[in-house]
């Protein structure tokens, strides 16, 4: 169903839902980083390194006080970004041909019915899917974006711009990849708990809200 990234040393595969020949579709990435990647300004999450694009906002969301996934965020749409350690494959939904191959398009519970966007408590998300080498990046496509195409486009950018690092450490099948704070986000997170550097997670929890880190270009 999703599209994969060849391996020098593996054979190159693909969903035939079309068949569509790979070298016609119009993106490069998202990249391993043992590939040859274009030069670009990403900040480095670990197993994400993501590019930074004017206009755009770069957020980490927290879970049990380790960064949980990365979003990028532009205007009122978002791209929800994490990888895996293998690909992962309801909600009404359906398959579609998108950018980067067969994507899904679901109906979710919104979190305000009422909310911009909202269908009968419900809105429209798209989820992305790479499989690298050893590697799966998900994204999830939210808000206007969703379902404009025009808008749409320069999540798919950055999208099609993210390096995946695996490493070489063992990480079991379907397991989330290990995203790190940046060196400075790390600081900033300390001071603003009144927390000694080296332990910016000690003390009282200064997430109370649905604790975002949040790096504007």
């Amino acid at each position: 169903m999703l599209r994969r990234r060849r391996n020098d040393d593996e054979e190159e595969a693909w969903a035939e839902p079309g068949g569509d020949d790979p070298e016609e579709l119009p993106v490069g990435g998202p990249w391993d980083a043992a590939e040859d990647v274009p030069e670009a300004e990403r900040i480095d999450f670990g197993s994400l390194q993501v590019p930074v694009r004017e206009g755009f906002e770069v957020q980490v969301s927290m879970a049990e006080d380790q960064p949980a996934w990365v979003t990028v965020v532009r205007g009122d749409s978002g791209l929800q970004l994490q990888a895996f350690a293998a690909p992962k494959t309801g909600g009404e939904c359906e398959e579609a041909d998108g950018p980067f191959g067969v994507e899904v398009r679901a109906l979710i519970a919104a979190p305000d019915p009422a909310g911009p966007g909202s269908a009968g408590g419900r809105h429209l998300v798209r989820f992305l899917g790479v499989d690298g080498p050893r590697w799966f990046l998900r994204g999830v496509i939210s808000g206007p974006a969703a379902a404009r195409e025009d808008i749409a486009a320069p999540l798919e950018d950055v999208f099609a711009d993210v390096v995946v690092v695996r490493g070489d450490h063992p990480v079991p099948p379907r397991d989330l990849l290990e995203i790190r704070l940046p060196e400075e986000a790390l600081q900033a997170l300390a001071e603003e708990a009144g927390e000694p550097e080296g332990n910016p997670w000690g003390g009282a929890d200064p997430f109370e809200r649905g604790p975002e880190i949040t790096e504007t270009r």
